[in-house]
């Protein structure tokens, strides 16, 4: 049974029954392409099969490695951007306590975890310098080609760092080299050098890499059951296989997004109603802005922070401008139960929900809001996950990597490529004065 629930009923009047029963052809078509790797960007469908697919023998070997630095390390670095770095993090702080890294090792039971490479600043690179100073640390720096600006940037000042620490070979057990198989600069390098690797798979895409060793080993080292996420997107994978609009839910997502954004509902906003929730957000609008914006098309992927952004971009949503669309990201059970205490003098005026748990509050919070917006002109619909289990997120990664492939096909873009990223590195690079 799958932990993700989707519902629609805060579409109406906005998406008809009979409009959802229409596109289902469509849907079935752009399926077809999927599964038959006919469509634009087949050569990069790696992700399809991948949770049916990966060796356990591979799995083992991530696990034995993220152990090594768990055993070795007090701090680990994760070096990468966008695809290289989101889904891991997203599944860090989607799985791990609120505050991971200011536990003591005992409770933490990992390293504490940063990351590097996803962005091109002096003060962020100098601070987690300073964090490292009294710490024993361990890199994995990931990138198919070496040579994307910002994480080869964050790799050579921390490589610099471990050499100057440890010396050359004592550098050398200490890093973990994720690239391509047997081409690029990284790979070269690792060779040389004699860094343990990982290998990122020629048919998966970055922004679809989560469920290779590019998310699965810095997952890993936090803490996070891997097996467990793989089955969960091995679960999702299986429902997949139904391209029935009322028997799989990624398809019904995918025709409610294509029959919005035909209505003008150019913008969707993923509204979470929890904290945990805000990096899987963030890789959320990286899959889908990189896969759909393009040819002067495409959905604008946005999100908020709920309740939070209730009290600031809720009022945009609520009385703004009528071209967007809300999908609400909600968790059923939290990790861990708090109770409204009850006051005897009662000056907040909240004894008529002491009693209640935290969840249930925001429970009404979320319904109230959902009610609020729809009656305000934006139709929204609400994935539903059972709990913050690492099996879990392994469905939700799978459901929205499908889900928005789909929605490419739909659209008539070839998901699986991103042209338009290159138009600023070359800009970049001739202000810098990079010979080309």
């Amino acid at each position: 049974m799958s932990a993700i629930g989707l519902s629609t009923d805060k579409l109406e009047p906005f998406v008809k029954a009979y409009e959802v029963k229409n596109i289902a052809g469509d849907i079935k078509a752009a399926a077809k392409l999927l599964q038959d790797r006919t469509g634009p960007g087949s050569d990069f469908l790696g992700w399809l099969d991948l949770p049916s697919s990966t060796p356990e023998k591979l799995i083992d070997e991530v696990k034995e490695a993220a152990s090594e630095i768990r055993s070795n390390a007090e701090a680990f670095i994760s070096i990468g951007i966008g695809g290289s770095y989101l889904g891991a993090r997203a599944a860090i702080e989607f799985s791990k306590h609120s505050f991971n890294n200011q536990l003591v090792p005992a409770k933490r039971k990992a390293p504490e975890v940063y990351f590097a490479g996803q962005n091109i600043s002096s003060d962020y690179l100098s601070d987690l310098l300073d964090i490292m100073e009294d710490r024993q640390v361990c890199l994995n720096i990931i990138s198919k080609s070496g040579t994307t600006t910002e994480p080869a940037i964050a790799f050579r000042i921390l490589k610099s760092m471990m050499e100057k620490r440890y010396g050359k070979k004592g550098a050398k057990d200490r890093i973990v080299v994720t690239t391509d198989r047997a081409k690029g600069a990284l790979k070269q390098v690792a060779d040389e050098e004699g860094y343990k690797s990982f290998v990122i798979p020629d048919d998966v895409g970055g922004r679809y890499s989560v469920l290779t060793p590019v998310g699965l080993l810095p997952i890993a080292v936090a803490g996070i059951d891997i097996s467990e996420m793989i089955l969960g997107a091995r679960t999702f994978e299986g429902i997949s296989k139904t391209n029935d609009i009322e028997e799989n839910p990624a398809c019904l997502y995918a025709a409610t997004r294509k029959l919005l954004y035909e209505k003008g509902k150019q913008i969707e906003i993923l509204s979470s109603f929890h904290p945990s929730l805000h990096y899987v957000a963030e890789w959320w609008k990286q899959l889908a802005g990189e896969s759909e914006g393009k040819g002067g098309q495409g959905i604008f992927p946005a999100s908020v922070d709920l309740t939070t952004d209730l009290h600031s971009m809720g009022q945009w949503i609520q009385e703004g401008q009528r071209n967007i669309f809300e999908t609400f990201l909600t968790v059923e059970r939290s990790n861990r139960q708090l109770a409204v205490p009850e006051f005897e003098d009662d000056g907040d005026a909240l004894n008529y929900i002491a009693g209640k748990t935290l969840d249930y509050v925001n429970e009404k919070a979320y319904q109230g809001t959902a009610e609020a917006h729809r009656d305000g002109g934006v139709p929204n619909m609400t994935i539903s996950l059972k709990n913050r289990s690492a099996r879990t997120l392994g469905e939700l990664f799978y459901f929205f990597e499908y889900s928005v492939a789909l929605s490419g096909y739909l659209l008539g873009v070839n998901p699986f490529d991103q042209p338009g990223v290159e138009f600023y590195k070359r800009n970049m690079f001739r202000l810098l004065g990079k010979k080309i």
